[in-house]
């Protein structure tokens, strides 16, 4: 058994840390033999790589999420893949540098990326994603794979598992390039935040996205790119963001990706797949 694969149960502030992660790219093919004899769950990493105004770097999303699933890896001892960076973000295209990948490009590759992991064994897969366009094709994604009883696949999005933790921080957040991800941002990785940016991505975008009536006109989303509302490419207050605040949100981000494996690997295989016609 390797020496990371033992999971540990409970609250992780509770448990022994684990000493290495179990990330696919840096174990040997025997290594990866040994996890596969013993677990079935894999925790695949996809973000973008895309405009995330003058204060955060094109990397952002995909730093976060590959990020949490290492951390969940080495707290639960559940294999990490190597990170999908470019995601679909046609919408952030008039920004320099943005990248992405038409939708049905990107269904198809992350289908194959999960079918490879099923021929080695893993029937159950956390999308671990931050990046808020990818969610519908990475739900479509665990719909096909289900269908055929192939493997079980569910997109998790860190903010959404702790939505209550992002409002009592932030009094005016944003859903993009907002004070949580550069909070997480500051955390992870500070040295690429530009911190003498964060008043013009504030002044140049939207500070208060819950009061700002331009997207919408009579029950209709009337823009398709960001740059339709906000000169800065982000939303929200930056301003208010720390790096107490990023660790905050990071641990409790991870914890909650812990809790979803820990679940997920406890369900019989045939509960997870669609019910018989009625």
């Amino acid at each position: 058994m390797l020496p990371c694969s033992g999971r540990r149960r409970g609250n992780s502030k509770d448990a022994p840390a684990l000493d290495v992660g179990m990330y696919l790219g840096d174990r040997t093919w025997p290594e990866l033999g040994e996890y596969f004899d013993e677990e079935s769950l894999a925790l695949v990493p996809l973000g973008s790589t895309e405009q995330h105004g003058p204060h955060l770097p094109e990397s952002t999303d995909h730093r976060i999420a590959q990020a949490l699933a290492r951390e969940a890896a080495e707290r639960s001892g559940f294999l990490c893949t190597p990170t999908i960076t470019i995601g679909v973000s046609p919408h952030h295209r008039q920004f320099h540098g943005t990248m992405w990948v038409d939708a049905p490009v990107f269904r198809d590759y992350v289908e194959s990326l999960t079918r490879n992991l099923t021929y080695h064994g893993v029937d159950r897969v956390i999308f671990v994603n931050a990046h808020g366009g990818n969610v519908d094709h990475l739900r479509e994604v665990g719909r096909r794979v289900r269908d055929d009883h192939t493997a079980y696949a569910v997109e998790w999005m860190w903010d959404e598992s702790i939505p209550d933790l992002v409002d009592d921080l932030f009094e005016y957040n944003g859903p993009h390039g907002g004070p949580k991800e550069t909070a997480m941002m500051l955390h992870i990785d500070d040295e690429i935040v530009r911190e003498d940016q964060f008043e013009r991505a504030r002044d140049e975008g939207i500070r208060d996205v819950a009061n700002y009536d331009g997207t919408r006109q009579f029950g209709a989303r009337t823009f398709y790119d960001a740059i339709d509302n906000t000169a800065s490419g982000v939303l929200g207050d930056q301003t208010n963001a720390t790096r107490e605040k990023g660790a905050e949100l990071f641990d409790a981000a991870a914890e909650q990706l812990v809790q979803l494996a820990e679940w997920l690997d406890d369900q019989p295989f045939e509960d997870l797949m669609p019910k018989d016609h009625v």
